[in-house]
């Protein structure tokens, strides 16, 4: 054969072995595995002994092996190189390919691997991704034709140019995914922490009960149900025990069930098949299934009709379930929290609500204190709502002590859902950011305390005496000063002017000229 035919033969060769490694390259963005098969075939079909990979660790700079393929390899996993450290960390520092006749004759060959013949001779290829320093160290051993070393040098220079593209694109989307993951990792905190107990304000016992009853069933796949007047802060405990749950990566699913007819809230919870009805132009997942390995939870459960309830005690008992229009029973694995405002011991005994479905939920019940019943929460709920309304209006907000007593005589027949509503209306209401006792006043919240009627009536709340204010205490504001002595003195001026050590003139002028509004007794 002629040195041109040859010369063909050989570039035809080396063609064929560049198509298959590219089609290696490109089956998986796991490199560290495509890598390990490129080594294998250059061995196996292209004549290259006891080859190695090695990429720069982008934390402490020295060349890493991450594959390799030879007698014993298995045996060098955690073997680096520091750049200029013996041939390979030269190959690094100086970006250049190096030509060995012979290893064992090179000084600056240190022999890590152990798996090199000292007897063969040995060719480094810098690793580029465009322009820059080189990003990894090729190396291998081909035979003993030294007439052909330069061009096999220029043959792994090519291939180098293969592996360079696929180990940045591997690389790039590694940092990508690991972005995401951080990304989602501090979501998770921050949704953690935006409904965990730090989200609940309470210091009172009732409250401390209730903590503790969410401590303690967050730890388990108890079914929850959560009772208590509308307002009172139910979702915010399913919230909790979901968050500070083992299922707390998985997905919480919610539902209010008084929102949706008998025939919705069937396809809403358990789906549809395409075609079960007019309109299912498409298959849709329910509630149920979206919330597999999560926690479900299901608000106003007390709401159902008696023909739902069965339905419902099926996939709480077996956690079985059919689609709408489908003969397939899917199974799911899913955590149940009701809340309900209704006296489910009452519906039971007037038949409208299952006595078995009543037990299944009420496995754990936690009670919630209506707001009258944990008056002493009140100055720390406004100042935590006043501090949430502050966040969302981008502005600073502060209610002042004369607006807390104010709300403290409030009866609160809507909870803290009413409260937080009254408070942002008085932050709409005041333009310099102050919530007094006027703003409370003008944004709808009557002054006189709530008497709860004899028939009907909410039960009175417990007796609840928010702290007398120090009148010696320079710190206070003058106008809130002015203010808690006419509280005291019934909003008699001659009174409030002795407690303040003034005179009635005086007291007057200072009503006046700090423009409050007197209160009609």
């Amino acid at each position: 054969m002629s040195s041109y035919a040859n010369h063909c033969s050989v570039i035809e060769e080396e063609l064929d072995i560049l198509y298959r490694v590219s089609h290696i390259l490109s089956r998986s963005l796991n490199y560290r595995e495509t890598l390990v098969e490129v080594l294998k075939l250059l061995h196996e079909e292209g004549g290259l002994a006891n080859a190695m990979i090695t990429l720069v660790d982008e934390d402490t700079g020295n060349l890493l092996l991450r594959a390799v393929h030879g007698s014993g390899a298995k045996l060098a996993r955690e073997i680096s190189y520091r750049p200029g450290e013996g041939i390979v960390g030269a190959i690094l520092e100086n970006a250049e390919t190096v030509v060995v006749p012979r290893i064992s004759e090179e000084p600056r060959f240190l022999g890590k691997l152990g798996v090199y013949d000292p007897n063969l001779p040995f060719i480094g290829v810098p690793i580029f991704v465009g322009e820059g320093r080189p990003i990894g160290v090729f190396a291998a051993q081909p035979g003993n034709r030294l007439d052909t070393l330069a061009e096999q040098a220029r043959f792994l220079e090519m291939l180098c140019n293969l592996i360079a593209q696929t180990v940045r694109l591997a690389l790039q989307v590694q940092g990508e995914q690991r972005v995401l993951k951080e990304e989602r990792d501090k979501l998770r905190r921050a949704v953690k922490h935006q409904h965990g107990f730090d989200s609940i304000v309470g210091h009172t016992e009732i409250m401390r009960a209730v903590f503790e009853q969410v401590r303690m069933v967050s730890a388990w796949n108890t079914t929850v149900l959560i009772r208590g007047e509308s307002g009172t802060g139910k979702e915010l405990i399913a919230n909790a025990i979901h968050y500070n749950s083992p299922r707390t990566n998985g997905p919480f699913i919610k539902l209010n069930c008084a929102a949706l007819p008998d025939n919705l809230l069937e396809s809403e919870l358990f789906g549809h098949e395409k075609g079960a009805y007019t309109g299912a132009n498409t298959l849709r997942k329910g509630r149920f299934e979206l919330a597999d390995g999560g926690t479900i939870f299901l608000d106003e459960i007390g709401e159902i009709s008696p023909a739902f309830q069965a339905k419902l005690l099926r996939v709480l008992q077996e956690g079985e379930f059919e689609r709408v229009g489908g003969a397939k029973t899917l199974k799911v694995d899913v955590r149940v929290i009701t809340a309900t405002n209704k006296d489910l011991e009452e519906a039971v005994m007037a038949g409208d609500f299952r006595e078995d479905l009543y037990y299944r939920l009420n496995v754990m019940p936690i009670p919630l204190p209506a707001l009258r019943e944990r008056a002493e929460d009140i100055p720390d709920l406004a100042a935590f709502l006043v501090g949430k309304i502050s966040r969302q209006q981008g502005r600073p907000l502060e209610i002042t002590d004369s607006a807390v007593r104010l709300l403290l005589r409030h009866h609160w027949p809507g909870n803290v859902r009413e409260l937080e509503n009254t408070l942002e209306r008085a932050a709409i209401m005041s333009k310099d950011g102050m919530i007094d006792r006027d703003v409370i006043s003008i944004s709808g919240l009557p002054e006189k305390p709530f008497a709860p009627t004899a028939a009907g009536g909410p039960a009175p709340r417990a007796a609840f005496t928010p702290p007398k204010v120090d009148f010696t205490d320079p710190d206070v504001d003058e106008r809130e000063r002015v203010i808690a002595a006419l509280e005291e003195a019934g909003w008699v001026q001659a009174k409030a002017a002795r407690l303040l050590d003034m005179t009635p003139r005086q007291i007057a002028y200072r009503i006046q000229t700090l423009d409050i509004k007197v209160r009609q007794i």
